[in-house]
């Protein structure tokens, strides 16, 4: 495909700190003035991964827990920077990873509505125009004006679920969000996910569920422990995968 991509990535390499464990703190203090200290060795989350989505690409990123998968997606967030490599990203991004988790609980949801929407980049007057589509899609009514505190977990996801996608993004990341209040509501959720993949936005995603991310992506990407085992034809990596899961260890 010619053009530029939605997503790339050139030898990516992310590696996070580890803690040494606990110990007292007379254990600490001979064993530094002993210089018996040594620094424990870092995670590396993702080690050299280097892959590119174009334009309208939907994408599964599969694997364990610990796999890299959630900080493959902080990276194309720009929630963290690559230690070594590069991540080139086109286009406004609409992050569903930890919904809720920016919001503040003493302001009201009609507030924290316009704070995460200025966060992702809308401007005041695209916001007023959107705001109503917001409310009705999260179905929250007259608790908007209500502080956060005052709504269930449920709520407070519809509502950020609802500000991700009404901003009209062009790459939309999903992290194991669809769990969205009731049935009828995740059912909702996953229609609109469905629409935007019709409309041609770049779709990044991660999720357990085999069976949903067939229906939302023609490829996928197997991590494990950091490692790009595997990039191909979803049904392809997922019997990879799941063959490797099946597999004596």
């Amino acid at each position: 495909m010619n053009g530029a991509p939605a997503i790339e990535f050139d030898g990516v390499w992310k590696a996070f700190k580890r803690h040494s464990g606990r110990a007292l703190l007379r254990t600490h203090l001979v064993q530094f003035l002993r210089g018996r200290v040594k620094p424990a060795p870092p995670f590396h989350a993702l080690k050299n991964i280097t892959f590119r989505m174009q334009p309208g690409e939907s994408v599964a990123i599969l694997g364990a827990n610990g796999a890299g998968k959630s900080t493959l997606l902080s990276l194309v967030a720009g929630l963290v920077p690559p230690d070594r490599g590069r991540v080139l990203v086109n286009g406004r991004v609409s992050p569903l990873l930890e919904l809720g988790s920016g919001f503040n609980t003493d302001l009201t949801g009609t507030e924290n509505l316009r704070l995460y929407a200025s966060l992702l980049g809308i401007r005041r007057r695209r916001l007023s125009e959107i705001t109503p589509a917001i409310i009705e899609f999260a179905e929250l009514g007259d608790f908007m004006d209500e502080p956060l505190r005052a709504l269930s977990t449920g709520m407070v996801m519809r509502l950020a679920f609802s500000v991700a996608i009404h901003v009209d993004p062009d790459i939309l990341l999903i992290d194991e969000v669809l769990a969205v209040g009731d049935q009828k509501f995740q059912q909702k959720c996953f229609d609109r996910i469905l629409r935007f993949r019709r409309e041609g936005k770049t779709i990044l995603c991660v999720s357990h569920a085999s069976g949903l991310v067939q229906h939302l992506s023609d490829r996928a990407i197997w991590l494990d422990r950091g490692d790009l085992m595997l990039d191909g034809p979803i049904a392809d990596v997922i019997d990879a995968y799941e063959g490797r899961l099946r597999s004596p260890s």
